[in-house]
């Protein structure tokens, strides 16, 4: 927990947090018992009235999921592979991860090209047998929404329309039914996004009245949520590229599901997903690197969602369009927060001048404004730390907290009072932030953020990055008062060697024996290296050799930095 004790924590963590979220934690825990009892006697109704399935609505096929799955019973997720006994899945697996028991049931696996049909039919009548409403796990919210989706794409195609299950659909049905009393009004944010889906695809697979209140609710949700959570520089709000890209798959499947349509409230929806699918998917391949993968600010990681050229694809198909071109030297992301350079092909870097995410839920921020991500010659070559984890644990704080990115910390301070597994008390805000060209192509970015005002002295940081020709100069400026130990880090990517010679001054990083920069100081003092860690995916920690310099007991201001010769 953050230094300040208990109370002021947890005074600025929820004091951030909207009414309505308030009030409906606060009813999630009184009212618990009660709600219970009515969403028992609802989730019986199904069984007592006729389920229809609505015609004429047709999905484009979406984009698969690729599991890599070793046999019908076998399972990985965030990299951690466990096989069941033939028809004995343990769907509660007490012994994982939530993360790993909530991926088991989303049912991804219904839309993994290497699983056979007749295996999908089997592991739907699994679940459906050992999974009875309020189930742990399988009945939250969260996991309903995603497998709600997931089931309608699989009976919604062409070979399955004419031999669903009565089975399937009642439980289907329940489920809806479930999440319609159950809406993450107390989270928000991609939560809520998610639940609103799953009811426009709940209302437009069923018919009758309980569907038509499905739609018009998720089509309420939306319509507020869509303006709010996508950027007008196209760029989600959570600031987190990971949840761009799955934001952006699921705008894609809500137009994919509602273009065609007659209602006069569906075809509006459909030219706004159609307009901000367009945005972002020219914000989504700005934020990729020459590798073709995401950047991994906040809370990001490789192997969750569909990679952005198979995004790009799936917006192609669906719009008749090509995606947003990638040949700019530069992007501006204002609004997010993101500023991308890219001089020459093959380079590209990525800074973060942008907040910690919607103020009133931060869960997948990190302290890591004026960090960035640097690629050369279509390498990754300074990253960030990534996400190993969601518990809590020394991991989870280290990709969270200053010390797993490439800024500037302040007496060992976090920017922002980053928490738990998922909380932010006092956080960082920006300043300012801009990126412009100038004589001779050089690119020159400066931003600023307040986080460490809380601190004696009341310091701001300001970098300023200029890149020209083989050069790049990352400048930093901490202006305020008093004296402060102040830690500059820099994260090699752990496939590259770095040698330090000329008395700890200068830093050579190589790729074999290709030489890909010479890292230097901007005062020509002495750098040391320390080990640090580079996740980027889930479950995977590699070691990685951290290069930094600490000035202790500074007066401020200071001004430090770091140089980059390019070879």
């Amino acid at each position: 927990m953050p230094d300040g004790g208990s109370f002021i924590t947890y005074f600025y963590t929820v004091r951030y947090l909207r009414f309505g979220q308030v009030c409906n934690h606060v009813e999630r825990r009184i009212g618990k018992k009660s709600k219970e009892t009515k969403k028992s006697q609802r989730i019986r109704q199904p069984a007592e009235r006729e389920i229809r399935v609505r015609q004429g609505v047709h999905l484009q096929p979406s984009l698969p999921r690729r599991l890599s799955l070793g046999g019908e019973w076998e399972f990985r997720f965030i990299n951690i592979i466990q096989s069941f006994p033939p028809g004995e899945v343990d769907w509660r697996s007490t012994d994982k991860p939530k993360l790993w028991r909530y991926n088991l049931h989303y049912f991804d696996c219904l839309r993994d090209e290497g699983r056979r049909p007749d295996s999908c039919i089997r592991l739907l009548d699994h679940w459906i047998a050992l999974n009875p409403p309020g189930a742990p796990d399988a009945w939250e919210p969260f996991p309903v929404s995603l497998r709600v989706v997931n089931w309608i794409k699989f009976f919604n195609k062409r070979e399955n329309r004419g031999s669903l299950k009565p089975g399937w659909l009642e439980s289907l049905y329940s489920q809806i039914l479930w999440l319609e009393d159950n809406i993450e009004s107390h989270l928000l944010a991609n939560h809520y996004f998610k639940n609103a889906k799953a009811l426009i695809f709940g209302g437009l697979f069923f018919g009758g009245d309980d569907a038509g209140r499905w739609l018009k609710r998720g089509l309420h949700i939306l319509s507020a949520e869509l303006d709010e959570q996508v950027l007008p520089d196209g760029g989600h709000f959570e600031r987190s590229p990971m949840y761009h890209a799955m934001a952006l798959e699921d705008c894609l499947d809500l137009y994919n599901l509602c273009r065609g349509q007659d209602a006069p409230a569906l075809r509006s929806l459909s030219q706004r997903l159609r307009t901000k699918a367009r945005d972002m998917v020219h914000f989504l391949l700005g934020m990729t690197h020459p590798d073709g993968r995401i950047a991994l600010f906040n809370d990001a990681a490789f192997g969750i969602e569909a990679e952005p050229a198979e995004l790009a694809g799936y917006y192609e198909a669906l719009c008749g369009e090509r995606a947003a071109a990638t040949e700019a030297t530069m992007w501006s992301f204002p609004d997010t927060g993101y500023y991308v350079m890219a001089p020459e092909p093959g380079t590209r870097m990525i800074i973060d001048c942008g907040p910690v995410g919607p103020q009133y839920q931060p869960g997948h921020s990190h302290s890591d404004i004026l960090s960035f991500e640097l690629s050369l010659k279509g390498r990754r070559v300074i990253v960030d730390s990534g996400c190993f984890q969601y518990e809590d644990g020394e991991t989870r704080r280290y990709n969270r907290g200053g010390a797993g990115h490439n800024s500037v910390t302040i007496d060992g301070r976090d920017q922002s009072e980053v928490w738990g597994a998922h909380r932010c008390a006092r956080r960082a805000n920006p300043l300012y932030g801009r990126l412009d060209e100038r004589g001779g192509g050089t690119l020159f970015f400066e931003g600023a953020h307040d986080g460490y005002r809380r601190l004696p002295g009341k310091p701001v940081h300001h970098r300023a990055v200029t890149w020209t020709g083989k050069s790049l100069m990352i400048e930093d400026r901490i202006e305020g008062g008093g004296r402060h130990e102040l830690q500059s880090r820099l994260h090699i990517h752990p496939d590259l060697s770095v040698e330090i010679s000329d008395e700890a001054r200068v830093a050579i990083v190589r790729h074999d024996t290709d030489v890909l920069a010479t890292i230097v100081r901007q005062d020509g003092g002495s750098i040391f290296r320390t080990d640090g860690w580079y996740c980027p995916e889930f479950g995977i920690k590699r070691t990685c050799l951290v290069l930094a310099y600490t000035c202790k007991d500074t007066p401020l201001p200071f001004r430090g930095g770091w140089i980059i010769k390019l070879n």
